[in-house]
């Protein structure tokens, strides 16, 4: 089987030796993703499970943040159009089975801001560094959406239910350093050249070391919450789905576009 790296236009997709270097490229927009850029990125995470010639894949982002998370004239859309959300639940539901369900070690690289599903896709990574400032944080509640896309499933696994419900509930950032001292990412480093690092020294071992043995442990320690993904996204996509036509969500988005605070009626 033959793989065209050179097809990716939504986000930068490189072999570079045996490590497969996913990066989101659209710095000028905070690099934030949207239906097109995750069906690209759960294609890259394919790919990488089958081409023989990967054995790790790194995932970072261009610019000052590593991700702002969804794109809200999308949101608009799908406000104005609730079938568009239905549509884009798949896209959602594949994405984190594609990315739990690689058996290659993955390592995400975070800076700058890491947000909803920006924070949700590097937390499904079996190794995150990020810079000690780096915000991280899934605000749907923000916006009145439910977290049903991954946040809901991933942070409580990391760092336990008590912090997670804090996190996702209140809609509040943590910084990289607090992340790594309660366990939702592995490490943390003072600057981004630091934090660079770290990843290389876990690519390098990873790209050289038994990558049998290395698959089989990590497909190991990820069956339960490959289980439990299976169990949590539908609801969770359901009842995102219900939040989408709520009364509170349509106010954020009309908010936002008016550059104000919403003001919330509950329904």
């Amino acid at each position: 089987m033959k793989f065209d790296y050179s097809r990716y236009d939504k986000l930068s997709v490189q072999l570079d030796g045996a490590v497969l270097r996913l990066t989101l490229n659209r710095p000028e927009k905070r690099n934030i993703i949207d239906d097109p850029v995750n069906e690209q990125i759960s294609d890259a995470f394919h790919d990488a499970t089958f081409d023989e010639r990967v054995r790790c894949v790194v995932l970072s982002g261009e610019g000052k943040s590593f991700c702002g998370g969804g794109d809200f004239a999308q949101m608009k859309r799908k406000v104005e159009d609730p079938g568009l959300f239905f549509k884009g639940i798949w896209n959602s539901r594949r994405l984190v089975y594609t990315v739990l369900d690689c058996p290659k070690p993955t390592i995400a690289r975070i800076h700058g801001h890491a947000m909803g599903l920006g924070a949700t896709l590097p937390l499904l990574c079996d190794f995150v560094v990020a810079t000690d400032d780096t915000k991280i944080a899934d605000p749907h509640v923000n916006i009145g959406l439910v977290a049903g896309d991954g946040g809901s499933l991933i942070w409580p696994q990391m760092m336990g239910y008590a912090k997670a419900r804090k996190f996702l509930m209140l809609g509040e950032p943590i910084t990289g350093r607090e992340a790594a001292d309660l366990g939702l990412i592995a490490e943390s480093a003072p600057t981004l050249e630091d934090a660079t690092a770290i990843a290389d020294r876990w690519i390098e071992r990873l790209a050289n070391g038994a990558s049998m043995s290395i698959y089989g442990t990590k497909m190991t320690i990820n069956q339960p919450l490959r289980q439990l993904a299976h169990a949590a996204m539908d609801t969770g996509m359901a009842y995102e789905g219900l939040s989408n036509i709520s009364r509170d969500h349509a106010e954020a988005i009309e908010a936002i576009g008016e550059k104000r605070k919403p003001n919330f009626s509950g329904e």
